[in-house]
């Protein structure tokens, strides 16, 4: 499976944007401490933990919860430091790209957000439900609601979202998620079963049918019980056949929410007016309360913070619903002056060292690094516990399952174990380990980092070779089979809050290639056979936990990465903008509770 990106705060520090689970916020004021993985706790450490439920029919009828205080009118402004690379719903990828697309593009499920309490429930959106399997959980039906209309007025029908299912097989879209087209077809090359609808074609009702205008059927070749999360990815929704632009619909997508792309300026801004036919009774998910949203792209750090933080002018209605704040803006938010517009939570994103075991064999050796590496240093050097917590769990905090774990003692001796890394060295035969880093050449910092790991590891008799490669070519490079670095960074974040997400596209041996998100090359047969055996669980509440022990297990017997961080959401907003909460699934603000004061 691809890798799910993030334009998350840590993910920029590192490399530029990178690698996308429940976490909640309170209702603006980042809600109370918390500290799940028992790592560095400060002030700024409020994040909070919520386990995301899957809803009812009746949980997904609209309109929207109500916000206190919530108003009709005014222009909400969203500032973003990078352009938007997809605006086609087939293509979002990026949080984003599916946050913002969130404003003028359903799917048939969606997260829905009281914006008091934080509690976050998966909900039909197009959908009248979250969708009914059976087939022992390869088939799965989904219902459309009365009166949903595109921007035009033209009634949404199942044959729309058919043809939106099929078009995700396109020679062009290739930046969004391949779940649905690998289900379908059983092969991760599934363009060798089926090219798209272009020239007629159609996938047969034996894989996707419509037997009438409200109810598609989906025929997976295998158990998917984690269907009606999947579902909530960009690319679940319909097309209208006739204002299908192919390649071009990329930067003008027609609208079936409650905005209309009505300006785009690629990198610079994108504006979205009121879709009229947009009814807030079929939307259990959007409020829409700005008439306008004005999304200021390529505002640069630490200017897009101070923007927040002085809020001149028509700064005072502004948000970043993606970017957290600049770094060296950290001392400042820490005044008692921002508390009260502060978010800090959990993202979706665990931030690891990948060890490559092609060329580190050797599992001592291995554990030996594990040990010696100074994970609140890097920590420090990255911006401190306000952009992440001490992480030592493949799975993040807002996945379904989480236990905290730390079989290498890492949250006791964070400055790492340098005695312990000789002990294991000596215990492999191994002396003068020569390591080879590679780290993305993207500012000072990841300098520092390199500089710190040396020191630290020069400590446990480990000489450390720095590698700075250019950020364009980064994870080119590092994602290489037979790449010369034996220690590099990466990130990952589950696509839904559940591991099925994580653990087998990060550590699944058979999956082993050029540019796969298992960059650490692990390839156990143990391991391989546990995740087929844990994927065929239906019970998803049973398989979570399967997931949680496999996790660990690896850590132990494999020790393939040294997860370090689990990111974080932290920044403030302008306080003339009410109904703030967060979408713990995206890692990012919900732009569908706001309205302008």
């Amino acid at each position: 499976m691809k890798k799910r990106r993030a334009y998350s705060a840590a993910a920029v520090l590192s490399v530029g944007a990178l690698a996308l689970s429940a976490c909640s916020s309170g209702n603006g004021g980042g809600g109370g401490s918390s500290n799940p993985s028992g790592g560095s706790t400060t002030a700024a450490s409020t994040a909070k933990v919520q386990t995301i439920t899957v809803g009812t029919a009746a949980d997904s009828v609209g309109p929207a919860p109500a916000v206190a205080g919530a108003k009709k009118g005014g222009t909400a402004i969203d500032l973003e430091p990078a352009g938007i690379n997809h605006l086609d719903p087939a293509e979002a990828y990026v949080n984003q790209e599916q946050v913002i697309g969130q404003l003028f593009s359903r799917q048939l499920t969606n997260y829905k957000i009281d914006p008091t309490t934080g509690k976050t429930t998966l909900v039909g959106d197009l959908a009248t439900d979250t969708g009914t399997s059976s087939d022992g959980g390869k088939t799965w039906t989904f219902h459309l609601k009365d009166g949903l209309k595109w921007q035009d007025g033209t009634a949404i029908t199942s044959d729309q979202v058919k043809y939106g299912i099929e078009r995700l097989f396109s020679s062009f879209e290739t930046a969004g998620p391949q779940y649905l087209q690998q289900w379908l077809t059983g092969q991760s090359d599934f363009r060798k079963v089926y090219g798209g609808p272009q020239g007629g074609k159609s996938l047969p009702d034996s894989v996707l049918a419509t037997p009438d205008d409200k109810t598609i059927v989906f025929h997976f070749k295998t158990p998917h019980a984690d269907a009606p999360y999947a579902m909530a990815l960009s690319g679940s929704g319909p097309i209208l056949k006739a204002k299908d632009t192919g390649p071009k619909y990329d930067t003008a997508p027609f609208s079936d929410g409650p905005y209309v792309v009505s300006s785009y300026k690629p990198g610079k801004a994108l504006e979205l007016t009121r879709n009229k036919y947009w009814d807030a009774k079929t939307d259990p998910i959007r409020g829409a309360f700005p008439d306008k949203w004005d999304i200021q792209l390529g505002v640069e750090q630490p200017g897009l913070t101070q923007r927040l933080e002085q809020q001149s002018g028509s700064d005072k209605d502004a948000v970043s619903l993606v970017q957290s704040a600049d770094p060296t803006q950290m001392s400042v938010l820490a005044a008692s002056q921002y508390k009260s517009r502060l978010e800090s939570n959990y993202q979706p994103f665990v931030d690891v060292f990948n060890i490559n075991v092609s060329r580190i064999k050797n599992v001592k050796v291995r554990q030996a690094i594990i040990y010696a590496f100074p994970m609140q240093q890097v920590q420090t050097a990255l911006g401190g516990p306000q952009q992440g917590e001490l992480g030592t769990n493949l799975i993040g905090p807002t996945v379904s399952g989480f236990k905290p774990s730390d079989p290498y003692g890492k949250l006791t001796k964070p400055l790492g174990d340098p005695e312990k890394a000789k002990e294991l060295l000596k215990e492999a035969g191994v002396k003068n380990l020569h390591l080879s880093f590679a780290y993305s050449n993207s500012g000072q910092r990841w300098a520092n980092v390199a500089t710190t790991l040396k020191n630290s590891f020069a400590k446990a008799g480990i000489t450390l070779d720095a590698k700075a490669i250019d950020p364009t070519a980064y994870y080119t490079l590092i994602g290489k089979t037979n790449n010369p670095y034996d220690l590099y960074r990466t990130g990952w974040g589950s696509d839904w809050p559940n591991a099925s997400t994580v653990i087998p596209p990060t550590q699944d041996g058979r999956l082993v290639a050029d540019d796969d998100p298992n960059y650490s090359h692990l390839n156990d047969p143990k391991v391989n056979s546990e995740i087929d055996r844990i994927s065929k669980i239906t019970d998803l509440t049973q398989q979570a936990a399967e997931w949680q022990t496999l996790a660990e297990t690896i850590m132990k017997t494999d020790a393939p990465e040294i997860p370090y961080l689990y990111d974080k959401y932290y920044n403030v907003y302008g306080d003339g903008l009410g109904g703030i909460s967060y979408n713990s699934a995206y890692g990012t603000i919900n732009p569908n509770t706001i309205y302008v004061k």
